[in-house]
């Protein structure tokens, strides 16, 4: 018995994008567009009749403001929303509030030859959709309460020595930008210095680094080459650059790489993971958070065996639980964490280190 395609319904005031759009959709075996709306007044009527599995949609379009839409979709019948932004400072910013919202994802539209761009895109886009129909999806969040389950700050270590010689290396990509953000809010002034690759395109980063830094208790800015890794920081590698950890001297610092693409991505997880196990080994902690693929996988076990203590999210907060899944079934991973309970983790098993717990 053949599986019943993915049904894709595309909003956008362009029709060359609709067509496109259409184009690679219908080009995959799994999935089908199932209709296509100029915005989003004739896409509510859509998808009362059509029913479809996933939406796309442009962030920018007429009659009604497309955040303004996904925020009424989300809170009246929640479905995947695979959002398509513009590269643009103002286009990344309203795609980093849509994620808030609840979009799972996003793709960009390229800014010349959108035809050969969106093409080349092909596989990038299927892989989304495939990944945005098996998302689990939740209701619009309310903005936390500080004292909100999972937001409640946690206590500054008695240590001052752990946040200088211990780090925090962390990895995501689809549902990321939310998990990361709820994992680094309850994070006290003196955490140790965590370095995370979100899979992210150039010119995205920095709107995402700048809103979790007006919302965090530690600075989060994007990793620049050559920079001290210091405490108290987070350090987000930018879009199309990898993220390693080095040393100088005594010190850690960030070392940013234009090499290839790894697992089709750049930044990639696995070359953040396999320069900590290199530079960091036992003084780190590495945490996977929720995302399609298998990025990372490998880099957390090489992180366990130089020593470093890992932490998976579970299935059920994931998004989509595929890269935590694929690092447990590695054996790289100590622990499956609820990710409302991973802050709380990661800084109960730094204040373990020295004591013989560690050891056990």
């Amino acid at each position: 018995m053949t599986a019943a395609k993915i049904k894709v319904l595309c909003v956008d005031d362009s029709a060359l994008i609709r067509s496109l759009m259409t184009e690679i959709i219908n080009s995959q075996p799994d999935m089908e567009v199932v209709g296509t709306a100029p915005d989003p007044l004739v896409a509510r009527d859509l998808i009362k009749r059509l029913n479809p599995d996933v939406l796309t949609l442009d962030v920018e379009m007429p009659r009604m403001d497309g955040l303004d839409f996904l925020e009424r979709l989300m809170r009246l019948r929640p479905m995947p929303v695979l959002m398509v932004s513009s590269l643009t400072e103002r286009g990344s910013e309203i795609t980093m509030r849509a994620l808030e919202l609840g979009a799972v994802d996003f793709v960009t539209k390229p800014k010349l030859g959108i035809r050969d761009g969106l093409l080349e895109y092909t596989h990038t886009i299927a892989d989304k959709l495939r990944a945005a129909s098996r998302a689990r999806v939740r209701a619009a969040a309310q903005p936390a309460a500080p004292t909100a389950a999972g937001t409640e700050p946690v206590p500054m270590l008695r240590s001052p020595l752990l946040s200088t010689e211990k780090l925090i290396i962390l990895g995501a990509s689809t549902g990321g930008t939310e998990a990361i953000k709820e994992f680094l809010m309850p994070l006290p002034p003196d955490s140790p210095a965590v370095m995370i690759v979100q899979h992210m395109p150039a010119g995205f980063t920095r709107s995402f680094a700048q809103r979790l830094d007006g919302l965090c208790r530690i600075t989060v800015k994007e990793a620049v080459h050559g920079e001290r890794v210091l405490p108290g920081h987070a350090y987000i590698a930018p879009g199309d650059s990898h993220l390693l950890l080095a040393r100088s001297g005594a010190n850690y610092v960030a070392h940013l790489s234009q090499e290839a693409p790894v697992n089709r991505h750049r930044p990639s997880v696995d070359v953040l993971f396999d320069s900590a196990a290199q530079h960091g080994g036992k003084n780190v902690i590495g945490v996977i958070l929720t995302g399609m693929g298998k990025d990372g996988a490998r880099g957390m076990l090489r992180m366990r065996e130089a020593g470093a203590y890992n932490l998976a999210q579970d299935e059920h907060t994931c998004i989509v639980f595929g890269m935590p899944k694929e690092a447990i079934a590695t054996g790289g991973v100590h622990e499956v964490v609820p990710l409302p309970a991973m802050t709380q983790r990661v800084m109960a098993r730094l204040a373990t280190y020295g004591t013989r717990a560690q050891r056990v």
